[in-house]
């Protein structure tokens, strides 16, 4: 990678729709950066849990957000609604949804996260990676 570099959400390297979700990710070297776009109505309990197969979003996010509002309940019983110009951090183990009648748009810098979600069977198999390093000896 150059010492600089720049890419646009305007030609992404791969996009991802499941129900009332569009996800862009950007990949820069080892970093990797998406825009997720969530249309009115969009819960994550509802539209990401059957891509997932979790209970809860597994996924810790790292990002700012441009438009809309989004809820999010996090399992420890903490509650957050983030909008506009808001930069967040939202750990593992939580439900959000989109607030009123206008979309969400937010930027995340979470290589993972980017990666990962919405992604088809992608909390199994991390789950099964973290559940095999267990059994390396010391």
């Amino acid at each position: 990678m150059a010492g600089v570099e720049a890419r646009s959400f305007d030609t992404p390297d791969e996009t991802r729709t499941p129900d009332k979700t569009k996800i862009d990710v950007v990949r820069m070297g080892t970093t990797s950066a998406a825009r997720f776009a969530f249309e009115p109505g969009w819960k994550w309990s509802e539209c990401i849990k059957p891509v997932a197969g979790t209970e809860s979003c597994q996924s810790r996010h790292v990002g700012v957000a441009e438009s809309g509002r989004m809820h999010i309940v996090h399992e420890d019983g903490t509650e957050q609604e983030i909008g506009p110009g808001q930069a967040y951090v939202i750990e593992p183990g939580h439900d959000a949804w989109v607030v009123g009648d206008e979309g969400f748009v937010g930027f995340e810098f979470e290589s993972r996260a980017a990666e990962e979600y919405a992604k088809d069977g992608h909390v199994r198999e991390a789950l099964e990676r973290r559940r095999n390093l267990a059994w390396i000896p010391a």
